[in-house]
């Protein structure tokens, strides 16, 4: 009796402590909100992606949120609004009664602030997020948007659905599963010693992740950044004490390995990060981007050194020449753009692509490009002559990938299927599809 008492006790309690904006709030903010009211999309000239933009009026000017006072704050007045034209969340169901009572008595009683930064993100003021799980055994492929081969080849890395797969290269057969990820990964990167695998994800709309796997140990994971979109590339330097990574709030991040702290952030762009690539000694970041500029800066400081402006497309991929000298960039244009790392000067660009070009690598004296009509092409990067096209796969090849110790190629295409290649001869050598579980994950070596 004694014992339930206490746990009664402690339950009441727990029911009355005060409403917390980080923990109550925030999340439905996010959730329902932050789509329309956010850095891709602000209607009304309003935005709540963060404590301090929620507390910063719209286009109306009326006070969004005046702590005290419900009945005065313009955010509590739309989520209990009668008229379906006014109500928010606007062409969705209207908030459940315990949602509203939620936000009613959080402005009630002073409409604080919980978190250290109120300029945060709200993914980042939520702080921990449980992703769902991904099923056992897919229904269907999803597309592979992101590869990387670990240095020593003998795993191959691709994106899931909320979760990374693990593969064998050689035979197509399922290793691990790592899980806890945010809906769709955009960008994968192993650090030269194979220790970290870090994870460029998101949840559209929602949340973007930084996150990065102990691949040497228990494989478990930390989180190095959220966003309120998705983070969409990212790269280790030369040596690996770096992670580079950009994504949906149009910045470049840079950390420091060992700690996992911050040391950059460059804010430079216009619209989303889409790639970033170290130079061959570290020295330097280049960026892609959807604002269709390619950027180079100081990787130690930040400062911008030169910038490729001449592509009229979004950019979606970037990568030095092996002597640092060039860089390639291409995207939307149906074509591959080559430029001076000192100057920005251009060359000829490459031509005869037929369709979107998604990723970008070099290798040996080549450059590699996945686009969106199923082929992968290998350039000269000397001359950027053609040097061969290797089977085309069904669907838009989203992701490349390429294992220098084992002379092997990868790509992984919009329909879930994944090719790997001879990188001397073109040779396919194995095709499966990376879906665990999925009855028509058939592989094909040969």
């Amino acid at each position: 009796m004694l014992l339930f008492l206490c746990t009664a006790a402690r339950a009441a309690a727990a029911d009355e402590r005060p409403v917390s904006f980080s923990r109550d709030v925030a999340p439905v903010l996010m959730k329902q909100c932050q789509t329309c009211h956010g850095q891709e999309k602000a209607k009304g000239k309003f935005r709540l992606d963060s404590f301090a933009r929620l507390m910063t009026p719209g286009k109306s000017k009326s006070p969004s949120i005046t702590p005290g006072d419900p009945e005065k704050s313009e955010l509590y007045k739309r989520i209990t609004s009668h008229d379906e034209d006014e109500r928010m969340p606007q062409k969705a169901d209207a908030l459940p009664p315990a949602t509203i009572e939620t936000i009613r008595s959080w402005i009630a009683l002073g409409a604080k602030f919980d978190g250290e930064d109120t300029t945060a993100s709200l993914s980042a003021v939520i702080g921990d997020l449980e992703h769902p799980k991904p099923p056992d055994i897919y229904a269907r492929p999803v597309p592979i948007t992101a590869l990387a081969f670990s240095p020593d080849g003998a795993t191959l890395a691709a994106s899931g659905y909320h979760e990374i797969t693990l593969w064998d290269p050689s035979t197509g057969k399922l290793l691990a599963r790592l899980q806890d990820v945010a809906l769709r990964t955009q960008g994968l990167a192993w650090s030269p010693d194979g220790h970290w695998l870090a994870a460029a994800s998101g949840t559209p709309g929602s949340v973007g992740e930084l996150r990065v796997f102990d691949m040497s140990g228990d494989r478990s994971s930390k989180v190095l950044e959220r966003i309120s979109d998705m983070v969409c590339a990212v790269r280790f330097s030369p040596d690996g004490a770096r992670l580079a990574a950009g994504g949906a709030d149009n910045a470049v991040h840079i950390y420091d390995v060992a700690s996992g702290k911050q040391e950059l952030r460059i804010e430079q762009n216009a619209d989303w990060v889409t790639d970033v690539a170290f130079s061959p000694d570290g020295g330097k970041i280049a960026c892609a981007s959807r604002d269709k500029s390619c950027r180079i800066f100081d990787a130690k400081t930040g400062a911008p050194e030169t910038a490729f402006l001449d592509s009229e497309e979004a950019v979606y991929a970037i990568a030095w020449s092996d002597d640092g000298k060039r860089l390639f960039s291409a995207g939307r244009e149906l074509n591959i753009r080559n430029w001076n790392a000192s100057d920005a000067k251009p060359a000829a660009p490459i031509t005869g692509i037929e369709g979107d070009v998604f990723r970008l690598e070099v290798e040996g004296g080549l450059l590699f490009a996945s686009c969106g009509d199923g082929v992968v092409r290998a350039y000269s990067t000397k001359d950027r002559s053609p040097i061969r096209s290797y089977s085309r796969l069904p669907d838009w090849t989203y992701s490349l990938a390429v294992d220098s110790k084992n002379d092997r190629l990868a790509a992984g295409c919009f329909s879930g299927q994944v090719r790997v290649w001879n990188l001397e001869d073109g040779k396919e050598l194995l095709t499966f599809v990376a879906a665990p579980g999925n009855i028509g994950a058939k592989n094909s070596s040969r």
